[in-house]
């Protein structure tokens, strides 16, 4: 599509409820719009959708597109992406947002080419350049070492996905008004190829590591899986989740499902405290959007120095102690 008029984001539910990821693109959506004055609206897709369409309302859209079918109660590539395009075709978004969740990251690049467009995957910044109003979409390269501004001047809609966590969501409004559409998108059950057939949930205790306001991360140098029981009592302490780089998961110290990194998960906490790893790029890229990075590594000359905001050089097994200590006493007083 050569052209577009409005911003519209690719709602996803849990539990009955708004994912806290659509209501960031909701933030995100509802400035861009604004600066562009134009239009934003939602599409949220599933079996049932129940009275959510009315939340994505309250969280900044002006009109919602609901599509309700069978054939959208489980997230599948062919029937998502079909009722997606058939949608984009016809109401012709000039901005096309996602999150860069595992839905996002599948749907978004298949839509992208049925689209004949780009796309700019895991931004953690947007905004509209006031002179050409294209959107200037900053993401991580190199391993989140620099960020990359990539513009899309010619083909619509300019979409991207973003990293969770990285935008914030507006106050819930309970005056707000806007239209709710129920859209056909005509889907024909014979054109999709896979069948769903289970869905098996991450068991989880307490805070989920990529929706955590602060993540503990332990290395190479913790030395073997023991001292992770500390990260995790920091953790704890701090009402955070305890993550790993590569080396600690691949020598079976800890869950693989802790990984951060370009081949694990990725976060964008509050708070990030890194303990005894070097900042390698690939653990660099999964975290390269904290607000605040603390590191605690012996070398002075670790490469994790170079990207946190504060740094201790110290033996964890020395520093750890006294800082878990000042925590609690911080608690209590």
């Amino acid at each position: 599509m050569a052209e577009g008029k409005g911003v519209l984001i690719v709602g996803e539910m849990a539990n009955g409820n708004l994912a806290a990821m659509t209501t960031e693109l909701l933030g995100i959506g509802r400035k861009l719009a604004d600066d562009l004055g134009e239009e934003l609206s939602a599409v949220l897709m599933g079996g049932e959708v129940g009275g959510m369409a009315e939340e994505a309302i309250k969280f900044g859209a002006d009109k919602v597109y609901v599509i309700e079918s069978p054939l959208l109660k489980e997230y599948v590539t062919d029937s998502y992406v079909a009722a997606m395009a058939k949608l984009c075709e016809e109401i012709k978004p000039n901005i096309l947002l996602m999150g860069q969740t595992s839905m996002g990251r599948d749907l978004a690049p298949r839509l992208a080419f049925r689209l004949g467009t780009g796309l700019t995957t895991d931004c953690l910044e947007l905004s509209i350049d006031p002179d050409t109003k294209l959107m200037l979409q900053t993401k991580p390269v190199y391993g989140g070492n620099a960020l990359s501004i990539v513009v899309c001047e010619v083909t619509r809609p300019q979409m991207a996905t973003i990293r969770p966590k990285s935008m914030d969501p507006l106050e819930r409004n309970d005056s707000r008004k806007g239209e709710i559409v129920a859209y056909d998108a005509g889907l024909d059950e014979s054109a999709i190829r896979v069948k769903f057939i289970e869905k098996v949930e991450e068991e989880v205790v307490g805070v989920k590591l990529e929706d955590a306001d602060v993540v503990v991360v332990g290395g190479r140098g913790m030395g073997g899986p023991e001292p992770f029981a500390q990260l995790e009592e920091l953790a704890k302490l701090l009402g955070g989740a305890v993550g790993a780089s590569r080396p600690p998961c691949d020598s079976g110290w800890v869950p693989t499902t802790w990984q951060v990194g370009l081949t694990g998960k990725m976060v964008t906490p509050t708070l990030y405290i890194g303990v005894a790893l070097s900042g390698a790029s690939q653990h660099l890229a999964g975290c390269s959007g904290s607000k605040t990075m603390v590191a605690i590594n012996k070398d002075p000359e670790a490469n994790i120095f170079k990207v946190c905001q504060f740094g201790i050089v110290g033996d964890f097994k020395k520093v750890l102690p006294p800082f878990i200590d000042k925590v609690k006493e911080l608690k209590k007083g």
